[in-house]
Parts: structure tokens; sequence; C-alpha cells
């Protein structure tokens, strides 16, 4: 029935129901149930039927606390790049190789920069300790992120650091950094939900042997819109992605290593499905393909639109991807396709618990 027009969705929704308790209140402030709506169905506007049934269904009570309304961004068109970056063992080698590929595709007037996960490291248990940095301590114990810092603030562009091991007190995290073009660091995510699969034959990893999850979602308002971040596995979850829409982002964030198992079958279908979703714009970006490897990398890099629609995307090789995103198709789409309108408030919710216990957050 998608896209049938008004007069039949309110044919629809006067349609007799198996849901005795299912009514319908008019101005005149009566009752009529389904049962009672032959009766009426000639003395009352199509529209108004249709608008206080979906009044009924309390759709903003869906989302705890009441979503947000979709800001007002600083630009509405600017140049994304995703920066598909081969990692190797050698940590110096990393950071100078992905400074350099950040400033190529300043020159080519990209505004914002998503790098990989984990792209000074080997991705592994076994060097997730060795090559992990004191973010908070900065300077020349955090040799990555001052890079980031640096050229960001020399460039002038806002840069989602993709992921590097943290090293915090006595734990590791896997955590993304967000830098203004100021240089200044914006948000920190630590990785929510850690990897943790057996797949027979396959795959199997553990994150969790050397890591800890993260506590918070991280959403962050830049010089390009309001980013939600998540880190690779976070993508699996609907909920983080819903509640980054709720609290107004435009774009979500996802640096992330999928392997040659679940790659295949679910990295482009989750960006799709997450984008779809939320009605925003979805950007990933992965490590290049190292064949050699204790852990190979999918690759395939891309943009999504906010129907769902890969707008760009490569195959494995080291590559930089630069789209354009254009903010005034997520309320157009919205428009055309009202779902986020037509929730059942009255029969589900999602509740952003950190938002609702936290004054002021978004």
């Amino acid at each position: 029935m998608e896209g049938t027009g008004i007069t039949r969705l309110c044919q629809r929704n006067l349609l007799p129901t198996t849901n005795p308790s299912l009514t319908c209140r008019f101005f005149s402030d009566s009752v009529i149930h389904h049962n009672s709506f032959h009766n009426y169905n000639r003395n009352f506007p199509k529209f108004l039927v249709s608008a206080t049934m979906e009044a009924s269904f309390k759709p903003e009570e869906a989302r705890v606390p009441v979503a947000l309304h979709l800001p007002t961004p600083p630009v509405t068109k600017f140049k994304i790049a995703l920066c598909q970056l081969s990692v190797t063992t050698d940590k110096e080698r990393n950071i100078a190789h992905a400074q350099q590929a950040i400033e190529d595709a300043a020159d080519k007037g990209t505004q914002l920069i998503l790098l990989p996960e984990i792209w000074n490291s080997p991705y592994s248990n076994d060097s997730f300790p060795v090559y992990a940095e004191d973010i908070d301590a900065g300077g020349d114990a955090s040799p990555s992120t001052r890079m980031l810092s640096e050229v960001s603030r020399s460039r002038k562009i806002t840069i989602i650091g993709g992921s590097i091991p943290e090293r915090s007190s006595d734990k590791l995290y896997n955590s993304c950094c967000v830098f203004g073009t100021d240089g200044k660091l914006l948000a920190k995510h630590r990785k929510i939900h850690l990897f943790d699969i057996d797949i027979p034959g396959k795959m199997t990893f553990k994150e969790s042997r050397t890591l800890t999850a993260g506590e918070r979602p991280t959403i962050v308002d830049t010089e390009v819109g309001r980013i939600g971040i998540g880190i690779c596995y976070d993508m699996r979850f609907q909920e983080l992605a819903a509640i980054y829409a709720a609290r107004g982002a435009h774009l979500l964030c996802y640096p992330g290593a999928f392997n040659m198992t679940t790659g295949p079958l679910h990295w482009e279908l989750l960006q799709r499905a997450r984008a779809a979703d939320c009605q925003l714009y979805v950007a990933t970006c992965s490590p290049a393909r190292d064949g050699g490897s204790s852990y190979v990398a999918w690759g395939h890099s891309t943009l999504v639109g906010p129907f769902g629609e890969v707008l760009v995307t490569t195959e494995h090789e080291e590559t930089t991807l630069i789209a354009e995103i254009d903010y005034s198709v997520i309320e157009q789409r919205r428009t055309y396709l009202p779902f986020q309108k037509q929730r059942r408030g009255d029969l589900y919710q999602l509740v952003d618990v950190d938002r609702l216990n936290s004054t002021g957050a978004k």
C-alpha cells in the first residue's frame, strides 16, 4: 500500500478490524468502535478519521524521551572522504600513511574525513596491548591522535578518526576520536558492543579477551552536522542507530573491519538497513584487505543515502572514496515516506537510557 495516496490510506484505516478494542475519537468526543464504521463512513471526512486514528497511536511516545527535531546543519552540502587504508605492523608508517591520505583528500575539497577501524595496528588481540595509546594523556603518549589533531587544525577539516586501541588505566578500549576544524577533540566513542563470535570452521574472534566495552552512545555536533558514531559490531544493533536518529543525527559513521565471512553476508546489508531504518546517511570505512594477515578485512567502504541506496562504494584495495552528502535529501525522503510519524507508541517504546538520565544530553 506504500505510496498509494491519502484516499486509499484512509479507506484502509476504515476497514473492520478483528481487534474489538480499537476505537476512533472524533471532535465531537464520541467514540466509534470498528463495528460502527459502516454507519459513519459517509458522515465524516476520511482524512479526519485517518488523522485521529494516527494520533491515538501516540507516535511521539515511541521514543523516550521524545525524539528531537532534526536540527538545521551548518552546511547543506559537503564532500566526505572514506580512506580505505592498508595497515602494516609498522605503527609509524601507518600514522604517516594515514596523514598523507587525509591531506590528499583535503586537497580535493573534502570537509569530512572517515578513517578505518584499527588503522594504526594489526587487528588482533595480541596487537591491541602493544599498539594501544593513552588518548587522554595525548602528546607522545598518543602519536596517532596527535597527528589527527594537527592535520584537522592545519587543514580546517573534521576528522572521524577511525579507531585505535586505547589504554586507560588498566583497561583497553577500541576507541574512535572526532576532531574539529580547530584541532580540538570533540568526542571519543568507545566501542559499545564487543566483537565476540564463533562460526565453526570460518571465524572465531573474542575482543573481550583484551578489550573492555564502552558505556555510552556518542553523538557529536560538528561543522558538517550532527553525527552518531559506532564502531564495526555496533552497526549490528539497530537500537543504537535509532537512538542517534532520535537525538537528531544527520549522519551515522561506522569505521569497521568486517571479515571474509561476515563481510559478504552483512556489511552492505546492515549499512543500508540502518540508513533506511533511520532515514539518514550512513558512512562506513574499512581497512584495505591484506590476505596475509591473521585477520582479513572485507573492505568495501561505502556511503549510503537516506532511502537505503548505495551512493558510492569500492572493492577491497587501498583507495580513497570521495562523495557528496546533501542533507536536504533527508527531509525530502522523510516527507515521501513519513513512517517516523507513524510509529505505535501505544504498543512499543525505545528508551534512550543515557539521555533520560543525563541533564541536557542530546
